[in-house]
């Protein structure tokens, strides 16, 4: 098999020394060559989060990972909320702000968690349906 390579090679390029390096003479050692490429694709995945807001300095760590933009953070606010109502609102807006300003979406997701994302993912709303007026003839 690499006698039929050589002769390609010689067509192709030309005769070329049969004599070869040391490194072509001992065999090769397995190299490695996916590396690089696989910590892009775990750095370009993104993140669903977790985060618990028990005071406001908290909001700090939810906001630095949506500004990374591979983020989608998921906000229990139900320490905060039980604790400090006023603090609760400050952090809401903070954050309603920071999403505003990278493009990224927010909204409630029960009575105890805020779902913050990145200028990539949107979160869908459900459309509520119009109260239906009856009319009596």
């Amino acid at each position: 098999m690499r006698d039929f390579f050589l002769q390609l090679k010689d067509k192709f390029v030309g005769p070329v020394d049969q004599e070869m390096t040391e490194e072509e003479q001992q065999p090769s050692e397995y190299v490695e060559l996916g590396t690089p490429q696989k910590e892009q694709e775990r750095d370009s995945k993104v993140v669903v989060r977790p985060y618990v807001m028990e005071d406001f300095e908290d909001i700090k760590a939810v906001l630095d990972a949506l500004r990374s933009g591979k983020t989608i953070a998921l906000v229990n606010i139900r320490p905060l909320k039980e604790k400090d109502l006023v603090e609760l609102k400050r952090a809401i807006n903070k954050l309603r702000k920071t999403c505003d300003a990278i493009d990224g979406d927010i909204a409630g997701f029960g009575d105890d968690y805020i779902v913050a994302t990145p200028y990539f993912a949107r979160i869908h709303r459900a459309k509520k349906a119009a109260p239906q007026v009856q009319v009596q003839q």
